[in-house]
């Protein structure tokens, strides 16, 4: 630990929260249920990865970008696993204060990731809605992969410098974090040096993110509704509507959790801890499991091939 995180006593470790105002011998009954959880989250997204895979008429610039959507999750959600599982199954609360800043980096990476998987994935159905035409020249898989690498080298390096910066930080107050795993305000609040610069650019690549992303995704929308409204067709509107509303499911689920919880970190100061508590827990844990089960559920290829590979493991087991 370096000279500039020790005051009156060296912070080594932060202490996580499981459930704010109930002892730790009393939250035990949760571990069995967020385990389910977990293994859906990665039953879910994994199947979706192999059908996408394996399923040649699925490897189109679309299901690219879905790939890419359940990496992303996978990693938001495997990122809080550890500390989570090690509060509600071994009533373990301590993190090392690097192991925190490491967990930070990547719960905040992966979700501008996901953040910038969503305004691609936006972009696909405003030119396949309003360019039916040129979309297939337009959006090419050798593009899809030049715009995953991009967004990718975005969530690594937008939120390096957060990481770096807190890592300056003395910390001399109570080491008590607010939830089950480390989130950048969370511990910007138990610093005691001028966070200014922490905050400040913090609230920068926020902006840069999942600010514009979400003013890009809106956008788009406004132009497909426009180019939908435009055609004369009622059965054609209703067919280009069913096209954007598991897009549209991914948004919801993501943006709201996400912008309930900056607002409650900004000026709900005076919420009971178990509000701050529920609204990162949803940010974290809801999008990766309703991601697959909605795309599964509204697209017909996926579906079809994930009731064709149940059938055949159904049939195997009989013989």
């Amino acid at each position: 630990m370096s000279a500039s995180n020790k005051t009156g006593f060296s912070p080594l470790t932060f202490i996580l929260t499981g459930i704010p105002g109930l002892p730790m011998s009393s939250i035990g009954w949760i571990a069995f249920p967020l385990s389910s959880l977990y293994l859906l989250m990665l039953l879910g997204n994994c199947t979706l990865l192999w059908t996408i895979k394996t399923d040649r008429s699925l490897h189109t610039p679309m299901y690219y970008l879905l790939s890419m959507l359940a990496v992303a999750d996978l990693g938001l959600s495997v990122s809080t696993l550890p500390s989570m599982l090690a509060i509600f199954w071994f009533e373990s609360t301590s993190l090392h204060f690097d192991v925190c800043i490491i967990q930070m980096y990547f719960i905040h990476s992966f979700s501008a990731i996901e953040s910038g998987v969503l305004v691609a994935m936006a972009f696909d159905r405003f030119s396949a809605i309003c360019y039916p035409l040129q979309y297939a020249s337009v959006l090419t898989s050798s593009l899809i992969m030049k715009a995953g690498g991009v967004i990718l080298m975005r969530g690594v390096c937008v939120v390096l410098p957060v990481a770096i910066l807190i890592k300056k930080l003395p910390f001399c107050r109570s080491m008590l974090l607010s939830h089950s795993f480390c989130l950048h305000q969370d511990m910007l609040r138990l610093a005691c040096g001028d966070v200014r610069v922490n905050s400040l650019y913090g609230l920068t690549a926020v902006i840069l993110t999942k600010g514009l992303d979400s003013l890009t995704i809106l956008l788009s929308y406004v132009m497909i509704v426009r180019a939908i409204m435009n055609t004369i067709s009622h059965e054609a509107r209703a067919k280009a509507f069913s096209t954007c509303i598991s897009h549209l499911c991914a948004v919801l689920v993501f943006y709201i959790p996400l912008i309930g919880l900056s607002i409650i970190h900004r000026f709900g100061k005076h919420l009971h801890p178990l509000t701050h508590t529920l609204m990162a827990d949803a940010y974290l844990l809801v999008p990766p499991v309703l991601n697959p089960l909605v795309y599964s559920w509204k697209t017909k290829q996926i579906r079809r091939r994930i009731l064709t590979l149940l059938r055949w493991r159904g049939a195997q087991q009989q013989v």
